[in-house]
């Protein structure tokens, strides 16, 4: 016998998330990820003067370059799903690396806009997908205790690569132009390859432990025979088992799992966020001309998006940490509710903000809400669909998200043009935000928690799927550990008790035809006949 295939013999049950160690690792591999997947496109706008000079095109014409990027992000969330569940994290993610630098690279050589459009847009936009998916499925296993903070951490890459590489690309502009731009854009993003190369999956240190207790079954199975050669055999036996059922696991495993649907957590959650999308990203799109409108000038008005982001820096690690506290975690969904109501409150209250200080004020408390928002959205989904579905779970939202946003900015701008009226736009904005809050706070109370209480309280069982991960994790552990603690108790053992348990049965049958028939008399009777007692069973230690 050979050593074992170590992806062949890996345990099928999952690894307990070590909430810290190699994760810090992957958690910044998650920052950089994050923040080049939500500031990338909009940095970008940086370039497009530039770009409608040289193409002789209109704004809308180049705004469509951000727009397919968003798109491919969200609308290609079944792909990455399926792909991540065949191929694993970290290939997909290297393969997005080079993707998104390549279209980047290629952009910079095109001569018209549709070529814009198929390399900086889908191919960027798709690389970009590849990346952000996987590093948030990736952020899941390698936490669990932590996971809210983790998230909140990740999640601030948005606003500080916003922060950076908008100047950045300003002064690649001046120096370069927007080709010379596009290609350092480029090399940048190849950073992305090496954040895929560090996604280094749980459980590859579970693999090293099957091969060292292989290589300690192959050295007994080479002992003399007796009862170590046997009980190598035994586990040796167990070790097959336990690899058939593991190719079985793999055959069966679904590319996406379209079983979370069942979920009527899940439901809840991705109604709400589609009419969430609908206007959360409507007034940061509109906050800058609305102030132009009202006689703000243009440098005060840009620097409006810079004080969401500064803000934004800050509320998100914060509030990952309060969705952490041990009395705060169970209702993480509840202070997801608050946090949109917060966030649709203030695009209603500043509605009729007419100067540079209203704004100033809608800013900051916009930065708070939003950050609140964007570190607890991917926290709620993991805690109601948990690690093994999330990638799936979170591929179908995002694709769900595509639509809204297709549909939520476009309308709003579509109003403007028609009304001459921001008014109107962050009144309904606002109202779209908080009709989220309200129906996932009320949902989750009327519809989960009320069903919690009126279901009996379900038996203690590891496989039930109920508690954390680390839980379930602990529990496969403890049941593995059983499992070859059995297969260690000699085979020998087990063969002299059946040859006991058959010689004492033939005893009694002979005394029972001697007397003429009857029941035996005793504790240990195993024959019945016409009136016996069947309920007498042969007591383990006569044997």
């Amino acid at each position: 016998m050979g050593r074992a295939d170590p992806e062949e013999g890996q345990l099928p049950a999952p690894v307990k998330p070590p909430d810290g160690g190699w994760g810090w690792i992957v958690l910044f591999g998650c920052f950089v990820i994050t923040g080049f997947s939500y500031a990338f496109p909009k940095a970008v706008s940086v370039y497009f003067k530039e770009l409608m000079k040289d193409f002789h095109v209109g704004y809308s014409d180049t705004a469509w370059i951000s727009s397919i990027m968003l798109a491919m992000l969200y609308g290609t969330g079944p792909v990455c799903s399926i792909m991540v569940n065949q191929f694993g994290c970290r290939p997909v993610m290297l393969i997005g690396g080079l993707l998104a630098s390549s279209g980047m690279i290629l952009a910079s050589f095109t001569t018209n806009i549709i070529e814009l459009y198929l390399t900086a847009g889908v191919l960027t936009g798709l690389g970009m997908a590849l990346n952000f998916q996987p590093s948030l499925i990736m952020l899941g296993t390698y936490f669990d205790k932590r996971r809210p903070l983790a998230n909140g951490l990740a999640a601030a890459g948005s606003p500080v690569f916003l922060s950076s590489l908008s100047p950045l690309g300003q002064v690649l502009l001046e120096k370069y132009g927007w080709r010379g731009g596009f290609l350092i854009m480029g090399g940048l993003l190849l950073n992305c390859c090496t954040c895929g190369a560090v996604m280094r999956p749980l459980d590859m240190g579970m693999k090293r432990k099957m091969e060292k207790a292989q290589d300690k079954y192959e050295a007994k199975e080479m002992l003399p025979i007796g009862g170590k050669s046997e009980e190598g055999i035994s586990t040796t036996d167990g070790t097959k088992k336990a690899k058939k059922a593991k190719k079985k696991a793999k055959k069966g495993k679904k590319l996406l799992d379209f079983s979370i649907f069942s979920n009527r957590g899940f439901i809840i959650y991705t109604i709400s966020k589609f009419i969430l999308v609908l206007g959360l990203f409507v007034p940061p799109i509109l906050l800058v001309n609305y102030a132009k409108d009202t006689g703000v000038p243009d440098t005060e008005a840009a620097f409006l998006l810079s004080i969401i982001g500064f803000i934004d820096i800050f509320a998100r690690p914060a509030c990952g940490m309060v969705a952490g506290l041990k009395w705060v975690r169970p209702h993480v969904a509840y202070l997801f509710s608050f946090s949109m109501l917060f966030n649709g409150l203030t695009d209603i209250c500043s509605a009729r903000a007419s100067n540079y200080t209203g704004l100033v004020i809608f800013c900051v408390f916009f930065g708070i809400s939003y950050g609140m928002v964007g570190a607890l959205q991917f926290e709620v989904l993991m805690a109601i669909v948990g690690s093994q579905k999330f990638s799936s779970a979170i591929g179908l939202v995002l694709l769900i998200e595509a639509f809204a946003v297709l549909i939520g900015p476009p309308s709003a701008g579509r109003l403007v043009d028609a009304l001459k009226n921001y008014e109107v736009i962050f009144y309904l904005a606002g109202s779209e935000v908080v009709l989220s809050a309200l129906f996932l706070a009320m949902a989750t109370y009327c519809c989960l928690n009320r069903g919690k209480e009126k279901e009996p309280p379900p038996e203690k069982n590891p496989s039930a799927g109920g508690g954390s991960d680390t839980e379930e994790a602990e529990s496969d552990i403890q049941e593995a550990d059983e499992h070859s603690s059995d297969n260690h108790q000699p085979a020998q053992s087990t063969d002299n008790t059946v040859v006991a348990a058959s010689e004492e049965a033939n005893h009694v049958a002979e005394e029972q035809s001697g007397e003429g028939g009857g029941c035996p008399r005793g504790d240990g009777g195993v024959l019945t006949r016409d009136g016996c007692n069947t309920d007498q069973t042969v007591e383990r230690d006569r044997f």
